[in-house]
């Protein structure tokens, strides 16, 4: 099977397994009983129904409207598949609800609408509009979408907004912005060239003029060339643009422009037409997955070039996630009538401010940059900038309120941009930047049981996603079985069998090794080599003498039988007396580290104090400022006993050498995560009003008890257990870890790989 065929296979099991499709319906009030029933329907629902009886506006007061956006299409321009149906376009309009709620908490609920006839949808979408605060019109095609929307933003006292339109032009709109600062050019002046001329063009067109680009300095095209005055039966959209210059193609068109547009086709732009534009010219080629000129083309022929494109795989990527969610966020928490130019244009200027701040240290880790700084390289920010959430959906809403189409008031700022920050805390980003920067540099990972399946399907997800470069450790027949059987390619992967003969010199070479560093703990040549076909005393061997980067074992052994190979071949780094290991738990309250699960049974009270600082660095490692609380059941002295003694000791200890360390305990585990509780009952605390991300277990039965209840009790996706103070990567997986849990933790390896690598060479040029 080609791998063409293997992704359409995977892309469909994906959205047919554990369930069909991408979104659902989740209680949010109590109904474990007969009371709670009894409220939430019959006789108790029928206060709420005569409250919004009295008063429409009640009905953001009692039921979920007020965060709930209705996607509407008909599925006539489905991405670039075309005019497929409604029901074929379910599957998108599912995506859209699913990027609405992880990245601005907004519910969604999508409708497909099976009809072409403009009037029978907007009858359609009108006669359901109660339901909902907010209208995204989604993948309709032009010219009937802007009169769809046209008609739904004048007939609707709710915002309406197509992002097919909308999305690409505040985004790029933000990016030109910055782009002609950088280029020292002033939008009311410069010549702009736009290929396309769908909703989205026209679209981003309007905006540019509305930050002051002039009509005469436009010049439009669509696929019968240049869009003039003098052309026959033009649109009322197109004709807007139509210039009266006598030009018929687009190299014609280019030349000495400042800025290009595309919104059209793959390559239709050539180097010779980009060598005659004005001096520092500004590309945005936003065809996808193809530019209308290929990135590493355009930056070879000109070196004064700032260019966009709409690919994640180069910088300045104009992206609609980066809009859509926080503008509707914003929109809805004023409960805006519409949304507006004014509020189009807030989160433009907003979008464009925050590229010119300093970037978080999480942002660079997560694009494994070492410093992003506004620039020709970075124009617009990114779509995992923690940020967005806090400075868009804020520039809205205060637009909205300055328009006059708010119907509520946002009085306290501070307090809303907390809400909207807590509002992320449900999001799985931590995963997706681990993943993100482990792909900006892949390093070797040795899979050390690779003959078995699932082990097999997460070293193939390892490498067709770019994230590291699998070697395959076991028997070789069995592992070229189960590649067919998945259909993994191996022409470019190494496969490893260390028993075989083929393995005998390199057996040989890691025994002596082995036997040198050894050999005064009781190992002989003989031990060594005996050791040396085990395929955990190989892998390590591997990573040890720089054969691999990276290593995950223990999928199918015992931990302690895995860690002990780990130990005794890679030993630990430099200054470190005693490993440890924490997980990552993706709660709805955030990322949760949760240290020591794996491996000391009863640290003392000093080692409790260095497993604290190990965990740290793990977490500053995932570009978080680490607040640790060290957990016991007794808090801050209430109890005597020598275990809540211990955790005191720890704490001491870690003030007076780490004072910088946010940490403090001991403390009982809901009070650590209670902010309020803390903030009342212990105010003199260094965690009091803090977010606490890390919690530190005094033995090893409570941490590893607790994050597996939070990991089945909740359905968490868990990263770990990470290995923390090894000389090399080496991570040893859960017994039967899940495939997803095992490509989360080659990430990790990859990512700790290259922390190390980085460290070392730190260490040489001192």
């Amino acid at each position: 099977m080609s791998n063409t065929s293997r992704k359409r296979r995977e892309a469909l099991v994906y959205h047919a397994k554990p369930k069909p499709g991408k979104i659902q319906i989740v209680p949010t009030k109590k109904y474990a009983t007969q009371r709670d029933l009894s409220l939430a329907y019959s006789p108790g629902v029928a206060e709420p129904c005569l409250e919004i009886e009295k008063d429409k506006e009640n009905a953001y007061k009692y039921t979920t409207k007020g965060n709930l956006v209705a996607v509407i299409s008909n599925g006539t321009a489905v991405l670039g598949l075309g005019d497929i149906g409604p029901e074929a376009s379910k599957p998108v309009m599912e995506g859209k609800g699913l990027l609405f709620k992880i990245f601005a908490d907004i519910d969604v609920f999508d409708i497909e609408v099976d009809t072409k006839d403009v009037d029978k949808f907007i009858e359609t979408v009108k006669n359901i509009a109660p339901t909902f605060g907010g209208i995204n019109l989604e993948d309709i095609k032009a010219p009937e979408a802007f009169e769809i929307e046209r008609r739904l933003k004048a007939e609707l006292d709710i915002p309406v907004m197509h992002d097919d339109q909308h999305g690409t032009a505040i985004i790029s709109a933000a990016a030109l912005l910055n782009a002609l600062e950088l280029a020292k050019k002033k939008i009311q002046k410069v010549k702009i060239v736009i290929s396309g001329a769908g909703a989205a063009a026209v679209s981003c067109t309007k905006l540019y003029k509305a930050f002051g680009a002039k009509a005469e300095n436009i010049v439009m095209l669509d696929s019968k060339g240049v869009i003039r005055k003098d052309r026959e039966n033009l649109s009322e959209e197109k004709a807007e643009f139509a210039t009266a210059r006598k030009i018929d193609t687009l190299e014609q068109a280019m030349k000495d422009a400042d800025v290009f547009v595309g919104l059209s086709i793959a390559d239709i732009v050539s180097p010779e037409m980009l060598n005659s534009m004005a001096k520092r010219p500004i590309v945005f080629a936003m065809a996808n997955p193809n530019p209308e000129i290929d990135y590493e083309l355009a930056m070879k022929t000109r070196k004064d070039i700032i260019m966009a494109t709409g690919r994640s795989d180069h910088p300045n990527q104009v992206n609609n996630v980066l809009g859509f969610p926080f503008i509707f966020r914003g929109a809805l928490d004023v409960r805006a009538t519409k949304i507006n130019e004014e509020m189009k244009k807030a989160a433009v200027k907003a979008l464009a401010e925050l590229a010119k701040e300093a970037v978080p240290e999480q942002v660079n880790i997560a694009y494994g940059e070492t410093r992003l700084n506004f620039g020709p390289d970075y124009i617009i920010p990114k779509p995992f900038d923690p940020r967005l959430i806090a400075k868009v959906p804020p520039a809205v809403a205060k637009a909205a309120m300055e328009s006059g189409v708010a119907r509520q008031d946002i009085q306290d700022w501070d307090k809303y941009e907390e809400e909207l920050l807590e509002r992320m805390g449900n999001e799985n980003k931590i995963t997706r930047m681990l993943i993100n920067r482990a792909k900006t540099n892949p390093k070797r990972i040795v899979f050390a049981e690779a003959d078995h399946l699932d082990v097999l399907k997460a070293a193939q997800i390892v490498r067709d996603e770019g994230i590291g470069y699998p070697i395959l450790l076991g028997r070789r027949d069995v592992i070229k079985e189960l590649m067919t059987e998945i259909d993994f390619e191996d022409d470019d992967v190494l496969i490893i069998d260390s028993k075989s003969d083929e393995e005998a010199d390199h057996r040989q070479n890691y025994a002596n090794k082995y036997w040198e560093t050894r050999h005064r703990n009781g190992v002989t040549k003989y031990d060594a080599q005996k050791l040396m076909r085990e395929r955990n005393y190989f892998a390590a061997m591997m990573v040890n003498e720089g054969d691999a980067d990276a290593l995950l074992s223990g999928y199918s052994r015992a931990y302690p039988t895995v860690v002990k190979p780990m130990l005794e071949v890679i030993g630990m780094a430099k200054g470190v007396t005693r490993v440890a290991a924490t997980n990552v738990m993706n709660t709805s309250r955030g990322p949760l580290f949760i240290s020591d699960t794996s491996i000391n049974i009863d640290p003392s009270a000093k080692d409790l104090a260095k497993i604290a600082q190990m965990t740290a660095r793990v977490v500053k490692l995932f570009g978080m400022e680490p607040v640790i609380a060290m957990i016991s059941y007794a808090n801050f002295g209430s109890s005597k006993d020598p275990k809540a003694k211990k955790v005191k000791e720890a704490v001491s200890y870690l003030h007076r050498f780490y004072p910088e360390l946010n940490v403090d305990g001991e403390l009982q585990a809901d009070f650590a995560l209670n902010r309020e509780m803390l903030q009342n009952k212990f105010p003199f605390s260094k965690l009091a009003g803090k977010k606490v991300n890390t919690l530190i277990y005094p033995e090893l039965d409570s941490a590893n008890s607790t994050y597996k209840l939070i990991k089945e009790l909740n359905d968490v996706d868990s990263i770990g257990p990470i290995m923390m103070g090894m000389k090399k990567p080496v991570h040893i997986l859960q017994l039967g870890a899940s495939v997803e849990e095992m490509v989360n933790m080659a990430a990790v390896a990859v990512v700790d790989a290259q922390e190390k690598e980085k460290r070392l060479k730190k260490e040489v040029g001192a």
